[in-house]
């Protein structure tokens, strides 16, 4: 059965202005349940992350002073959400929604999180909407628990992953891979073990045809044993901090190979739902309902 880790506070409020993004985390399961998807038995509610699974990726003073607070505003300011401990709170669930998710990916072959993909929060700091990074966490707690020897990070996001990036530099049991617009945000880019740097407004065609050559090429060469993927829809044409080209079923395209990549490889993948800041927000809630359409088509 595909289990998909959503809970209530994934649409946790925020002030005038940072609504509309998060309404998504509500709309994409009522849309998945309405249109018979999924039913409510494939949906978990995630509990919060332990201190240990945290601590393993992030810096224990960062995150005390997180939990407390206690974080500068220059710091908020890069965060980019106003600090609340209802925020911090739904950042622990989001970080075991994404373990939970990896747990299930074992039994199942896939699992999925209606949030996270939280790749531009640092050991030390948060950036972009991100305040601790669930795929660093979730791949930390495989190797340490001695689940998965050798993981792949395929990070889809318009935007580098540059926080999963830094995390990982030094470790060779984890591969990152990122394929993102090149004068898109971070303006400074950390090193992956593999950066794809695209060209504004790259089109459908272009785009597939560079991760289909790339993307069995890695797996042959590092045959990971577990994929997390980062599934973010703000490679769209029609988003507002995009800059890329692609269409809805470009994007469906994406999501289908890769998914279809795993199952036929037999690697668990577990994905979370990453960025997607489209004018329309039926737009979002469509590109990103199709990663869940074609999991649930796939696997089972």
């Amino acid at each position: 059965m595909l289990k998909i880790a959503w809970s209530k506070c994934y649409a946790h409020p925020l002030p005038e202005g940072h609504r509309f993004p998060m309404a998504k985390y509500e709309l994409l399961p009522e849309q998945l349940l309405h249109e018979g998807t999924i039913s409510n038995n494939n949906l978990f509610e995630p509990k919060i992350a332990d201190a240990k699974s945290i601590l393993a990726c992030h810096d224990e003073h960062y995150f005390n002073r997180l939990k407390n607070l206690e974080l500068t505003k220059a710091e908020i300011r890069k965060m980019g959400f106003p600090l609340s401990v209802e925020l911090v709170h739904r950042e622990q669930v989001i970080m075991q929604g994404t373990i939970d998710a990896a747990l299930y990916a074992l039994q199942h072959g896939v699992s999925l999180n209606i949030a996270g993909g939280t790749h531009h929060a640092f050991s030390n700091r948060g950036e972009g909407f991100c305040l601790l990074n669930d795929i660093a966490i979730a791949a930390q707690y495989l190797l340490d628990n001695g689940l998965k020897k050798r993981i792949m990070v395929v990070d889809l996001d318009v935007h580098q992953g540059n926080g999963t990036a830094a995390i990982f530099q030094n470790n060779e049991n984890v591969f990152t891979f990122s394929m993102h617009g090149e004068k898109n945000y971070p303006l400074q880019k950390e090193q992956s073990n593999l950066d794809i740097e695209l060209d504004d407004n790259i089109d459908d065609a272009a785009y597939l045809k560079i991760l289909k050559n790339n993307l069995p090429k890695i797996v042959d060469e590092f045959e990971p044993d577990f994929i997390f993927y980062q599934s973010g829809v703000d490679v769209l044409a029609s988003d507002k901090l995009g800059r890329l080209g692609l269409s809805i079923e470009g994007c469906k395209e994406r999501d289908r190979f890769v998914l279809q990549f795993c199952k036929d490889n037999n690697i668990p993948i577990a994905a979370s739902m990453g960025g997607g800041y489209s004018e329309k927000l039926s737009d979002i809630i469509e590109a990103h309902a199709n990663t869940y359409r074609l999991a649930q088509k796939i696997f089972f």
